[in-house]
């Protein structure tokens, strides 16, 4: 049972987080602004991207190290509806289970949650949001070390670093990404952002003193779509606070101040409709740090308040 933690009593003012969640198998039963999560077993992409594997064994983990949060918010509910996986190699058909998914969760008036899995969950995650609305102006925020804007090799297929281009092969893209490292992407997924007109902030301008300058940023992406969709690269992090990744970050980004300000900023928009956390790899994440923050991440929306 993934889904445990301390019991302090049947009253809400003791409730943790595991004491709201439903095992669900059933669309029909999904209430406008229920937090509805899949968990996304899958790190093919990543396999395909030459990186770590293990992203595939992250789901459940995420959801053990969520379950003990206490509920500060009396309205929260979670409807789990499991675990997609990727048996036969088949990315593009396990991409396109999630995105039906996903349209269900949105029409029906949820918000979307899930937990990776490797980031060609973005790919399969922006499908389905465009499957539910597909004249809205959507907004991708990426939280990423990368832009994962590579061009599909026809030998290989799509991977976790493709997800962007493949976004932008379907029309013009709307994406702000935040963290993205100079030693980590070549001058040609450079230009490629610049040709597609994606906007980024690097992992160097996110310290206090600049905030002033990142708010409007933000604000100005925020005014501009219609929805927004939130993806978190977990290798944008820091090796120190998170070491269980699928490719290593010695200089990324920590979940300071600075960072949590403009993270809670954009999570008061009642634009989000979607969030997914990615390349948590428990085979290399000591004492689980790597979920933890990764589930806190997550929590930050869970538990927000009016």
């Amino acid at each position: 049972m993934i889904w445990q933690g301390r019991f302090d009593g049947e009253e809400p003012l003791y409730h943790r987080i595991f004491q709201r969640v439903s095992l669900e198998d059933n669309y029909e039963l999904i209430k406008e602004n229920d937090f509805v999560l899949h968990g996304f077993a899958v790190d093919e992409g990543v396999k395909r991207n030459k990186g770590r594997v293990g992203a595939k064994n992250a789901p459940d983990n995420i959801r053990k190290n969520i379950s003990n949060f206490p509920v500060v918010n009396p309205e929260f509910n979670l409807k789990d509806f499991g675990n997609i996986t990727c048996e036969d190699e088949n990315l593009e058909k396990t991409q396109n289970e999630l995105a039906e998914k996903v349209q269900f969760v949105l029409q029906k008036g949820g918000k979307s949650i899930v937990f990776g899995g490797g980031h060609e969950v973005t790919f399969a995650h922006y499908s389905g949001i465009k499957k539910a609305f597909p004249y809205k102006k959507i907004g991708i925020i990426n939280i990423d070390a990368h832009f994962d804007n590579r061009e599909i090799d026809p030998k290989i297929g799509a991977s976790s670093g493709t997800g962007f281009w493949q976004i932008a092969q379907e029309g013009n893209i709307h994406s702000l990404h935040i963290g993205i490292q100079r030693n980590s992407n070549t001058l040609k997924l450079f230009d490629t952002a610049h040709q597609y007109g994606m906007k980024y902030i690097l992992a160097e301008e996110l310290f206090f003193e600049n905030l002033p300058n990142l708010y409007p940023k933000l604000n100005d992406f925020i005014e501009t779509s219609d929805v927004i969709y939130l993806t978190i690269c977990m290798d944008v992090f820091n090796v120190s606070v998170a070491p269980g990744v699928s490719a290593l970050a010695y200089n990324g980004i920590f979940a300071d101040a600075a960072f949590m300000h403009l993270f809670k900023h954009l999570l008061k928009s009642d634009k989000l409709i979607a969030m997914d956390v990615a390349e948590v790899n428990p085979t290399y994440d000591i004492n689980e740090i790597t979920a933890r923050l990764a589930a806190s991440l997550i929590n930050e929306w869970l538990m927000l308040q009016d």
